[in-house]
C-alpha cells in the first residue's frame, strides 16, 4: 500500500548557494596596464566561484571629457613630456602641501557608477587606477555607495589622487606604501604585492620559440628587453638601443602599439623592434634583463618571470618615482647614466650570486590575492549592516 503523499513531510528545497562575491572593477584604458590588472582581477574572481564587471571610469565622464583626458596625457607623455611633469607637480606628486584634488572631476561619474554597482550586484568595488578612487572615495563619504570601496594601488608610490579618506581599504604593492596610505589618509591599507597572471611564475612554454628567434638574428649576444608602455613611449630609446648594441647585448625593444618607433628602431644595426607582443611569459622568460622606463605593469610581470630589472632614463613624474622606489626597496636596480647601465647589466645578466639576489627580492613582493582581502572586506561590511556609513 502506498503511502498518502499528503501525510509525507517535504524537505524544504535547498537554497540557492551565494556566488563567492562579485566586484566592480573600476580601470582606465591610460595605456594597458589599469585593464591587464582588471582582466587579472576577473579571472581570479571568477576562478573563486565569483564574478567582476569591469568599468572605463574614464567612459563614465560626460561631454567626452574621458577621451579627452586619454588625448592629453597620451600626447603629453609622448611628445611634451615636460608639460607631463609640470601636471605632475601640480596634481599628483607625493608630499604636504595643498593642491588641487581630482574630486570635482571625479564626481561627475558618481551617479552613472552607483546605478552601475547597484544593477550588477557588486559585494565591493575595487579601483585600480587613480581617478576611479577619487570617485569613490566621494561616493563612499556621501553615502552614495551601498557597498565598500577597496582600492588596489599599482603604483610603486601612490600619488596623491590615489588618495580619498571616503574608501574603506586600500591594498597596496608594498608596506612602505601601505604606510605612506595609511599616514596621509588614517584608512586601513594592507599590503598584497603585485598583480599578475600566474602564468608569468611558470615555466613559459614559448620561450624556447623567442630563444630560436634571438638566435637567428644575433647569434651569441644576450637579449635584453627594453621597455616602452603600450603606447611606445621612451626617451631617447635610439641611443640606448645603440649603447646596447654596441657592447655586445642584442636590444630587444617593446615598442607597444607605437608603429612609427618600431619602424625607425628596426633601421638600428643589431636591434631587434617588436610591436604588439601577446606572448609576454615567454618572452620575458627568454630574455635576460628588463630595461625599465616607467615602474608600471611590465616591470612587475618581469620580477614574477624572475628577470632582473633596471630602471634607466625614466618617464618623468609617477615613472621617475616608481622607478626610485623599485630600487630603494631592492628588486630592482636604477641606473642614472650608460655607465650605470652597462654596469648593471654585466652584473645581473649572467648566472651568479647578484642575479640570484634580484630574484629573490622580486618573488619576495608577491604576498597576498586581493581578491580575498576585498571579498573579505565586503563579508565584513554585510556583517556591519546598513550602517557602515
Amino acid at each position: 500500500m502506498r503511502p498518502d503523499s499528503s501525510s509525507t513531510p517535504r524537505r524544504p528545497a535547498p537554497a540557492a548557494p551565494r556566488p563567492a562575491g562579485r566586484l566592480l572593477v573600476v580601470s582606465a584604458a591610460m595605456g594597458a596596464g589599469h585593464d591587464t590588472v582588471a582582466a587579472e582581477l576577473v579571472r581570479r574572481t571568477r576562478e573563486r566561484g565569483g564574478d567582476a564587471t569591469v568599468v572605463d571610469v574614464l567612459t563614465l565622464l560626460p561631454y567626452g571629457l574621458g577621451a579627452g583626458l586619454r588625448h592629453f596625457y597620451r600626447g603629453s607623455v609622448r611628445h611634451f613630456p615636460w608639460a607631463y611633469a609640470a601636471l605632475y607637480r601640480l596634481f599628483l606628486r607625493p608630499g604636504p602641501g595643498r593642491r588641487p584634488g581630482g574630486t570635482p572631476l571625479a564626481r561627475l561619474a558618481g551617479s552613472r557608477l552607483s546605478e552601475l554597482a547597484a544593477g550588477t550586484g557588486a559585494d565591493v568595488v575595487v579601483p585600480v587606477f587613480h581617478l576611479g578612487a577619487q570617485l569613490t572615495g566621494h561616493l563612499r563619504a556621501r553615502g552614495l555607495l551601498s557597498v565598500p570601496s577597496a582600492v588596489l594601488v599599482i603604483d610603486f608610490v601612490p600619488h596623491r589622487q590615489w588618495l580619498h579618506p571616503g574608501n574603506d581599504q586600500y591594498l597596496c604593492l608594498t608596506e612602505e606604501a601601505a604606510r605612506a596610505v595609511r599616514r596621509d589618509t588614517g584608512v586601513p591599507a594592507r599590503t598584497c604585492g603585485p598583480v599578475v597572471d600566474p602564468a608569468f611564475r611558470a615555466g613559459a612554454a614559448g620561450a624556447e620559440r623567442w630563444r630560436r628567434l634571438f638566435d637567428r638574428h644575433a647569434p651569441g649576444r644576450t637579449p635584453v628587453l627594453l621597455a616602452s608602455g603600450a603606447w611606445g613611449v621612451a626617451s631617447r630609446p635610439d641611443a640606448t638601443v645603440r649603447l646596447l648594441a654596441r657592447h655586445g647585448f642584442l636590444p630587444v625593444v617593446l615598442c607597444g602599439a607605437n608603429e612609427t618607433l618600431r619602424r625607425e628602431l628596426s633601421r638600428v644595426p643589431g636591434a631587434l623592434a617588436l610591436g604588439w607582443v601577446t606572448d609576454m611569459p615567454g618572452l620575458l622568460h627568454a630574455a635576460r634583463a628588463l630595461v625599465d622606463n616607467a615602474a608600471g605593469q611590465t616591470a612587475v610581470q618581469a620580477l614574477a618571470a624572475g628577470l632582473p630589472v633596471v630602471g634607466h632614463r625614466p618617464i618623468p613624474g609617477h615613472g621617475a618615482d616608481g622607478v626610485r622606489a623599485m630600487a630603494a626597496l631592492g628588486v630592482s636596480e636604477a641606473a642614472g647614466d650608460d655607465a650605470g647601465l652597462l654596469a648593471a647589466l654585466r652584473r645581473l645578466t649572467p648566472e651568479g650570486p647578484a642575479r640570484r639576489a634580484r630574484v629573490t627580492a622580486g618573488h619576495a613582493l608577491f604576498r597576498d590575492d586581493p581578491v580575498g582581502l576585498a571579498l573579505a572586506l565586503a563579508r565584513t561590511a554585510r556583517g556591519a549592516g546598513p550602517g557602515r556609513r
